[in-house]
C-alpha cells in the first residue's frame, strides 16, 4: 500500500471511489454534526472536516488491509475531532489546553451523535492525542487513529508551509 496515494485519494472521495469507507461512516458523515466541521480551521489552510475525512479514510484503508474491523475503526476515526468551536479563540479559553481537553469533549459529542457508538470507539477518540495525553489505547483500533492523525496532520502543516509541497500536492488532487 502506498501511504500518501491513499491519503491523496482522501480528497477526492465520493460514493463511487470509496463505496466500502462510505457504507462504515455515511450516516455520520452526512449528518450537519460533521458537515459542520468545515467551517473550523484545523490545520492552517486545511479545514477540520478534511483533516477527519482524511484520517477516517487513511485508518479505514490501513484496516482494511490488516483484516481488522474497518467499520469500527473508520467510525471512532472521523469522529475524534468532533468539536464545535476554534480552539484559537480567546473566549474565555474554557477549552485550553485543547491538545489535552479536546479528545474528551470529542468523546462526548459523538455519544450525542451516535446513541450506538462503541465502547471502542469511544476509547479511540479518547486516546487519539497520544503521547501528548499519555493515554494509551487498551485496544488495537486505537493504534491506528493515533498514527493516521499523526501522518494526516503532518501532511497538512507541510501542505500549509511549503510552497513547493502545496504546489505539487494541489497538482496531484486535481488528477
Amino acid at each position: 500500500m502506498k501511504l500518501f496515494s491513499e491519503y491523496v485519494k482522501s480528497y477526492n472521495l465520493n460514493r463511487e471511489n470509496a463505496s466500502g469507507f462510505f457504507d462504515a461512516v455515511s450516516d455520520l458523515y452526512f449528518s450537519p454534526q460533521v458537515q459542520s466541521l468545515k467551517q473550523y480551521e484545523q490545520h492552517f489552510e486545511i479545514d477540520r472536516l478534511q483533516h477527519v475525512t482524511s484520517v477516517s479514510y487513511l485508518s479505514y484503508v490501513i484496516a482494511e488491509r490488516l483484516g481488522w474491523d474497518s467499520r469500527i475503526i473508520a467510525r471512532g476515526s472521523l469522529l475524534h475531532d468532533l468539536n464545535y468551536y476554534d480552539w484559537r479563540d480567546g473566549d474565555g479559553e474554557w477549552h485550553r489546553p485543547h491538545g489535552y481537553k479536546h479528545p474528551i469533549f470529542s468523546a462526548y459529542n459523538a455519544i450525542e451523535l451516535n446513541k450506538e457508538i462503541t465502547d471502542i470507539e469511544i476509547e479511540m477518540i479518547k486516546c487519539h492525542m497520544f503521547p501528548l495525553t499519555l493515554r494509551l489505547p487498551r485496544h488495537k483500533e486505537g493504534y491506528i487513529l493515533i498514527f493516521a492523525d499523526k501522518y494526516c496532520a503532518n501532511r497538512e502543516v507541510l501542505y500549509s508551509f511549503s510552497k513547493s509541497y502545496k504546489k505539487k500536492f494541489d497538482k496531484l488532487i486535481k488528477g
